[in-house]
């Protein structure tokens, strides 16, 4: 189980649903400055281009991954977050998602000088979707948005690794009980096993976060045990990336981080898109 190898022939699917509702407009515990939804969206679209260098092969993109990235928010619209060429898609190609960002930015970013100070350098930071911020937190139908999509997918690559759907909120879901939907979903898969379906939950507080439990003690709301619940134990590749990284991730560990800052974020997301080694 969870060790079929990825290639251009094998590829594997990478499914991110992103809370887009009216309550991601408000800043990360503890920063004051940047919004949930602004952070997020420069942490997936940095992904987004960070998968399309891990695929890349002298001048080609290898199509090692499809990727989807769907938000839910504005009043129970659950769909695409691509703008521009792609909008409206939803699992793409890598390499097709590589050649059609919405924009390239200049951006500005901080590196070590080699003496002890910072320098600041302009780079190119391309963008496949703009910061969202509306509605309530239809989470229900995230899921089975994925699960419609998790089943085209492995009509097609019934080989493949097993799916990958990352959902990441900052809120309860507002269209009923997710947790049904959320056990459909990983009860579809590959031959190689089920859905992975891992959850990050977005902090409006400044706390510690809770990252990788293998139980639900400790956890401070039914809603955060309800997350829990939903997500799936980390493959034993997964576990030995979280412990490079230093991570507490014990036997059980599941894919799951409460109260989470934008670092955590994103050390979650290398863990969670390296189910095993590139062919």
């Amino acid at each position: 189980m969870y060790s079929a190898e990825i290639s251009r022939k094998n590829p594997g699917c990478f499914i991110f649903l992103l809370d887009q509702s009216g309550s991601m407009d408000d800043a990360f515990g503890g920063s004051g400055e940047r919004r949930k939804a602004d952070e997020l969206t420069t942490i997936i679209n940095k992904l987004i281009h960070n998968l399309s260098i891990r695929c890349a092969k002298g001048d080609s993109i290898y199509d090692y991954f499809h990727v989807a990235v769907i938000g839910y928010g504005e009043d129970t619209a659950v769909k695409s977050a691509f703008n521009g060429p792609l909008s409206g898609k939803d699992l793409i190609p890598i390499s097709e998602l590589a050649n059609n960002p919405l924009r390239i930015e200049d951006r500005v970013k901080k590196s070590d000088d080699g003496a002890g100070g910072l320098i600041e350098q302009t780079v190119k930071f391309p963008l496949w979707f703009e910061a969202k911020h509306a509605g309530g937190t239809p989470m229900s139908g995230a899921f089975k948005t994925a699960a419609d999509m998790v089943q085209r997918w492995v009509a097609e690559h019934p080989k493949g690794f097993a799916p990958i759907v990352i959902n990441i909120t900052d809120g309860e879901s507002t269209d009923g009980d997710p947790v049904a939907d959320a056990k459909a979903l990983c009860s579809l898969g590959s031959e190689d096993g089920a859905t992975l379906l891992f959850n990050i939950h977005l902090s409006s507080a400044a706390g510690n976060a809770i990252e990788l439990p293998a139980s639900s003690e400790g956890l401070p709301d039914q809603f955060a045990k309800q997350l829990y619940e939903m997500s799936s134990v980390l493959t034993p590749f997964m576990v030995s990336r979280a412990k490079e990284m230093g991570l507490p991730a014990g036997d059980g560990a599941r894919g799951f981080v409460f109260n989470a800052q934008p670092m955590q974020v994103i050390q979650f997301l290398d863990i969670g898109t390296r189910p095993a080694n590139l062919r």
